[in-house]
C-alpha cells in the first residue's frame, strides 16, 4: 500500500508518499481500506518528532479515517466486510488501509458522506471525553473553548449549543469569530484585541463560565483559573502555548476549581473503547439530527500532504483539514 512517510523529522517537505507493507490484522481488529483522513495538531509534532506513536501503534500519521472494512479479526462480530465505517486511531490514517481495534470503529451517521464522516472521530472523542464524561458540562451551565474556530472547536461549539450550554469562544480574528457564532457560540472574543478574562466576567455579572476547553496552556493557565466561576473545571488537552506555568494556588481554594489534563492518543484500546461506545450513544444521534455538522476548511489529495501540514501550522483554516487517499 502508499502511506505518507516521515523520510526525517523536519518542515512540511519531509512527507513522502512512498510504497509500504500493509498493516498486520489482529483477531480483534479490523482492516479498514482508507477512503479519507483528517489533519490534527498531534500529526504535526509527529512529524516535528516531538510526539511519539504509542508502542504497538502505526508508525504512520493519521489519528482519524473513514472507508470501507476489507476484513475482519477472528473475535470480531459487530463488523463485517464491505460495512462503511469511521474510525478513531492511535495512527496508522495517512495510508490506503488502516488495521483498527473493533472497539474504535464508528458507523458511518446517517446524513452524512462517507468522505466527511472522517472529520468527526477525533474531535468528538477529545471534547466528549474531557468536557462531557470527566469536566461534567451540563444544561444550564457555561463554556469557554479557546481557538473555537479549529477542529476541536468547531465541533465543541455545536455539541454543547445543542446540549443547552452557553457557549463562549476564542478566536484570533474577525472571519473566524464570525464562523463561531454562525455555528451557535453566544460570545465571540478576539484574543489578540481583547481581554477574555475581563469580557468573561462582564457576560457573567463577575461570575465566570463553568467549564474552560483550553488547548495553550502555560500561557492562559492563570487566566483560566480567574475566568472560572465556583465549582468550575478546567480541561487542558494542549500545550501550544508552553509546558510550563506558576500559579496562585489560593484562586483554587475559595472557588473549588478543577484542574484537569486529558489525552486521547495514549489511552488503551479498551479506554478508548468506553469512549467511542459513549460518543456514539451521546453525539452521534445530535449528527443524525442535523444539530452538529461537519466544519471542513479544505479538500487534498493525501500525497498533498507537506501542503496540508503547511496551511494547518499557518493557522489560517477554520474547521477540519481533510486528505484523500
Amino acid at each position: 500500500m502508499k502511506a505518507i512517510v516521515i523520510s526525517e523529522p523536519g518542515k512540511p517537505e519531509v512527507l513522502q508518499l512512498r510504497d509500504v507493507a500493509d498493516p498486520e490484522v489482529k483477531d480483534d481488529e479490523v482492516l479498514v481500506r482508507v477512503l479519507a483522513t483528517a489533519l490534527n495538531r498531534a500529526d504535526t509534532l509527529q512529524r516535528l518528532g516531538l510526539y511519539n506513536p504509542p508502542p504497538g501503534s502505526s508508525p504512520y500519521l493519521g489519528l482519524e479515517c473513514s472507508g470501507t472494512i476489507e476484513s475482519v479479526g477472528k473475535n470480531v462480530s459487530r463488523w463485517k466486510v464491505g460495512d462503511q465505517v469511521c474510525a478513531l486511531l492511535s495512527g496508522g490514517g495517512y495510508a490506503e488501509k488502516v488495521s483498527v481495534p473493533a472497539g474504535q470503529i464508528f458507523p458511518v451517521p446517517a446524513g452524512i458522506s462517507l468522505k466527511d464522516a472522517t472529520a468527526f472521530p477525533e474531535v468528538a472523542c477529545t471534547v466528549w471525553s474531557t468536557v462531557f464524561m470527566m469536566g461534567r458540562l451540563s444544561a444550564g451551565e457555561s463554556f469557554l473553548v479557546h481557538g473555537g474556530s479549529s477542529g476541536i472547536g468547531t465541533f465543541a461549539i455545536q455539541i454543547a449549543k445543542h446540549l443547552g450550554v452557553r457557549v463562549f469562544v476564542t478566536a484570533g480574528n474577525e472571519e473566524k469569530l464570525a464562523a463561531c457564532k454562525e455555528l451557535g457560540a453566544d460570545v465571540c472574543i478576539n484574543y489578540k484585541t481583547e481581554d477574555f478574562v475581563a469580557k468573561v466576567k462582564a457576560e457573567t455579572d463577575g461570575k465566570g463560565v463553568d467549564v474552560i476547553l483550553d488547548c495553550i496552556g502555560a500561557p492562559y493557565l492563570q487566566k483560566n483559573l480567574d475566568s472560572l466561576n465556583f465549582d468550575g473545571r478546567l480541561c487542558i488537552i494542549g500545550l501550544m502555548g508552553g509546558a510550563n506555568a506558576e500559579i496562585k494556588l489560593s484562586s483554587l481554594l475559595p472557588k473549588r476549581l478543577t484542574v484537569l489534563g486529558a489525552a486521547l492518543r495514549p489511552r488503551s484500546p479498551e479506554n478508548k473503547a468506553v469512549v467511542v461506545a459513549e460518543v456514539e450513544k451521546n453525539v452521534w444521534p445530535a449528527i443524525e439530527a442535523g444539530k452538529v455538522k461537519p466544519v471542513i476548511h479544505k479538500y487534498l489529495p493525501l500525497s498533498q500532504a507537506a501542503e496540508a501540514h503547511s496551511l494547518m501550522e499557518s493557522s489560517k483554516h477554520i474547521g477540519k483539514i481533510l486528505l484523500e487517499t
